[in-house]
């Protein structure tokens, strides 16, 4: 069964941490980034998600949104994950998940730009 609390790395060194897993499948934590950022001024930043009830599925499904703070930034930007958590047959436990961010734009002409 796998459950989303504690500490997980992503392929470019970032590292997502769950604190809170609350029975009802809501987690709070923190986003860490990683090397392949590249942003030295992003800080810590926290999260907020939800997890399928892992008395229904095994391997949930789970979304969560990182708010990242950036030092001497006031602006936003704001990142959605989505995906799935697998174990194999070795009881390792491994989160796929695809993301979307949205950085702030000054106005409508500019959203073209500003989701990757």
């Amino acid at each position: 069964q796998c459950l989303l609390s504690g500490s997980w790395r992503s392929d470019d060194g970032g590292r997502v941490v769950v604190f809170v897993l609350e029975p009802d499948g809501s987690f709070r934590g923190s986003y860490l980034p990683g090397s392949a950022a590249g942003d030295s001024q992003l800080l810590a930043s926290p999260l907020k998600g939800m997890q399928q009830d892992t008395a229904l599925a095994a391997q949930p499904v789970f979304s969560f949104v990182v708010h990242w703070r950036q030092r001497g930034v006031p602006g936003g930007r704001t990142t959605a994950f989505v995906g799935q958590c697998y174990v194999d047959e070795a009881g390792e436990e491994t989160l796929h998940a695809l993301w979307l961010l949205r950085d702030e734009v000054e106005n409508p002409g500019q959203n073209w730009k500003a989701t990757r």
